[in-house]
This record gives C-alpha cells, sequence and structure tokens, in this order.
C-alpha cells in the first residue's frame, strides 16, 4: 500500500464498526505502528484523540511493532496463523478472527470489503 490512506481507512473502519455493531458480537481492535515510514510518531493519547476526531468508537490498543524482533505477540501470531510474514504498510492487513479463533487474512482491502466475512462467520456460529 502507499502512503495516504489513512482518512480513507478510518472513514471504512468507522463505517464498518457501525454496520457491525447492533450484532453486538463484532468487535473491531486498531493497532497503531510507527514502523512505516514514522507516520504514527505520536504517544498513544495522541494517537487515541486523533482517531476520536475521526469518529473511531472501536477500541484503539497501544501502539506496537508488526514486523521484526520486537514484533508484538499478537502479531506475531497472527502473522504464523494466517500471513503474510511481513506487513507491508499501515492499513495494507486486516485480520478477521472466527468465534471458533479460526484466522483470516486479507491485505489490499477496504474495511467495509469484510463486512460480508463478518456477517458470513456470525451466521455459522448461529
Amino acid at each position: 500500500m502507499m502512503k495516504g490512506y489513512t482518512q480513507e481507512h478510518y472513514a471504512e473502519l468507522v463505517k464498518l464498526h457501525r454496520s457491525l455493531a447492533h450484532t453486538g458480537m463484532v468487535e473491531i481492535l486498531a493497532f497503531p505502528c510507527n514502523q512505516f515510514n514514522h507516520q504514527e510518531p505520536d504517544d498513544c493519547g495522541r494517537i487515541k484523540q486523533f482517531a476520536l476526531g475521526k469518529g473511531v468508537e472501536f477500541r484503539m490498543m497501544y501502539k506496537i511493532d508488526v514486523n521484526g524482533m520486537n514484533a508484538d505477540p499478537v502479531y506475531k501470531f497472527l502473522k504464523k496463523e494466517a500471513g503474510p510474514h511481513h506487513i507491508a504498510w499501515n492499513f495494507a492487513t486486516y485480520y478477521v478472527i472466527g468465534p471458533d479463533g479460526s484466522v483470516q487474512s486479507f491485505s489490499s482491502v477496504l474495511p467495509t470489503q469484510l463486512e460480508d466475512v463478518a456477517l458470513d462467520l456470525l451466521s455459522e456460529e448461529l
């Protein structure tokens, strides 16, 4: 992915969160990362305020590394389970974890393209 996807992807994530909120069974977790051209240099408090300004109502996690030796254990697990081995850029890869713990990765997609994936997983659970 290239620079400049922040506005579009935050808007898409907000839209996705709002469209799935009625289920009470979907949670979006956002993990800020400063490993991509240092585009996320602020501390967690400022990042959260920025996200709130974009309409974010989903959970903002602490800033982490997603690649390399210092990659957070969450991302080590996600990449091991579903790939890719290396995250290319902020907003480049989204993970969907099903009710059974299965992990799927989606790269080069907009968040709203994952709505049907989430709804299909929920219908399997019901």
